[in-house]
C-alpha cells in the first residue's frame, strides 16, 4: 500500500474529503450545517469532501470539533493528512511547461496502483521514448516550445515514468490502436526507436500491452482516448480521466466508472491478447525496414 509521502497532494486531499464526509453524515449533519461551522457555504463543504480544494487547518480542526472527533490519535492523523495535502507535488517545479488542470493528473498518477488506458493518437505517456516525447510536445503546444522548454517536458515524463519501477511497481494496461504504431511522429527513425522500446517494455511484469489491428470492424470506444485510474487506498474511488485541447475531466461518479470500466473490459476482450503484442510489434518494425 502506498504510503503518505507516496500519495501526492491531490490523492491525499480526495482522502481527507472523504474522511470528512463520512464523519459529518455519521454525525448526521448536512453540508449546509457544516459551513455554517466553519464560516463557508455548502458548495465549498462539498469541494472539500471531494478533494478539489485546499484545507485550512482551522476549517479542519473545526469540523473535527463538530464531528465529535475527540480522540487525540484520531484527531491528530486526520490534522496531519491535512497538512500533508497542502503540500506541493514534485511536479509543480515543471508547472511553467504544464498547463493548470494536469497537476491533478499528475497527483493521482503518482498514487495509482493501477491505470487502464485506451490509446487513439499516442503511445501512452508512460512508455514513450524522449525523442517521441519531443516532438509530441512540438506537436501539441499550439505554439513555438524553445529547446529548453522541450528539454523540461521530457524531463518531467522520464520523471513520471519512474512509477513504473518504484515498489511495488505501478501496474499499466493500455490498449492502442495500431494506427498509433504507424505514425511516424518524429519521423521514421524515431518510431522505430519507440516500437523498439515497447518491445522491451512488455517484457515488464507490470506492463501490458493490447493492440487492436488496423482491420478491426469497431468497438464501443468510440468518444476517444480515455484512462481509468486505480488506487491502493479504500479512500479512493477509481477516477476516469479524459483530456481534452484545453481542459480535462475527471470523472468519479459511479454511473461513469461503470460506462468506462465496461468499455474498457470490452476492449480487452475483443482486441488480440496481450501475448501477440510482441508478434504485432515486430512486424510493424519490419514493415518499417
Amino acid at each position: 500500500m502506498a504510503g503518505r509521502s507516496e500519495a501526492g497532494p491531490t490523492a491525499l486531499r480526495i482522502m481527507l474529503g472523504a474522511h470528512l464526509r463520512r464523519l459529518r453524515e455519521r454525525a448526521e449533519l448536512t453540508r449546509a450545517e457544516a459551513g455554517w461551522a466553519i464560516r463557508a457555504s455548502e458548495s465549498k463543504i462539498s469541494r472539500m469532501e471531494l478533494g478539489r480544494v485546499g484545507f485550512k487547518q482551522r476549517d479542519v480542526e473545526d469540523l473535527l470539533t463538530l464531528y465529535s472527533v475527540t480522540q487525540t490519535g484520531e484527531r491528530g492523523r486526520l490534522l496531519q493528512l491535512a497538512k500533508d495535502a497542502n503540500n506541493r507535488g514534485w511536479w509543480h517545479r515543471y508547472n511553467d511547461v504544464t498547463p493548470d488542470w494536469f497537476d491533478a493528473y499528475l497527483g493521482l498518477e503518482a498514487a495509482a496502483d493501477l491505470i487502464r488506458t485506451y490509446e487513439v493518437q499516442f503511445v501512452p505517456g508512460l512508455l514513450q521514448t524522449p525523442e517521441y516525447t519531443r516532438a509530441v510536445a512540438r506537436l501539441t503546444s499550439g505554439t513555438e516550445r524553445s529547446a529548453d522548454e522541450l528539454d523540461r517536458i521530457v524531463a518531467l515524463r522520464k520523471t513520471r515514468q519512474a512509477v513504473l519501477d518504484r515498489d511495488p511497481p505501478l501496474r499499466l494496461w493500455a490498449v492502442i490502436e495500431e494506427s498509433v504504431l504507424h505514425r511516424p511522429i518524429g519521423g521514421p527513425q524515431v518510431l522505430r526507436d519507440q516500437l523498439s522500446a515497447l518491445l522491451q517494455a512488455i517484457q515488464r511484469p507490470n506492463v501490458t500491452v493490447q493492440i487492436i489491428p488496423l482491420g478491426s470492424a469497431g468497438h464501443a470506444a468510440t468518444a476517444g482516448a480515455f484512462s481509468v485510474l486505480r488506487f491502493p487506498q479504500a479512500d479512493l474511488p477509481d477516477v476516469v480521466y479524459l483530456e481534452h485541447l484545453t481542459s480535462a475531466l475527471y470523472l468519479d461518479k459511479r454511473d461513469d466508472l461503470d460506462t468506462y470500466t465496461h468499455v474498457l473490459d470490452s476492449l480487452t476482450v475483443s482486441a488480440p491478447p496481450p501475448r501477440q503484442a510482441e508478434e504485432q510489434l515486430t512486424a510493424i518494425l519490419r514493415q518499417l525496414d
